[in-house]
């Protein structure tokens, strides 16, 4: 069989990870609130709403991992940690506040289009 587009498995597996990571619904969210500037735990917490500490701490390690974000500690009492983006989470701010946009514009469409197949499937 003739491939028509040859393609690097191990391309396609690096592509996939990083999409998992920054099309992950948490990701989108944290990483849009993150561009106004550095916040702190909590104040990341309550903006993006809906998220429970542990998912936030998951989701932060993850981005901060892979080069997203940065965590500083300040040593005060008690101790303060802000996060922040990095330059390349700056990066992402492009791709993922376009998808953002999209996903808001087009909800009801999609909606739509949702009730549409469910009603021809009953």
């Amino acid at each position: 069989m003739l491939l028509r587009h040859p393609h690097n498995t191990e391309d396609c597996r690096a592509v996939s990870e990083i999409l998992q990571r920054v099309g992950d619904k948490w990701t989108v969210l944290v990483v849009g609130k993150l561009g106004g500037g550095p916040l702190r735990f909590n104040e990341l917490r309550a903006a993006v709403g809906g998220i429970s500490q542990k998912m936030l701490t998951t989701t932060l390690r993850g981005l901060e991992r892979d080069g997203f974000v940065t965590r500083k500690v300040f040593a005060t009492i008690p101790p303060r940690v802000d996060y922040e983006l990095t330059e390349l989470g700056h990066e992402l701010l492009v791709p993922v506040g376009a998808l953002g946009e999209w996903a808001r514009k087009n909800t009801q469409r999609v909606q739509s289009a949702r009730a549409k197949f469910d009603e021809m499937q009953a």
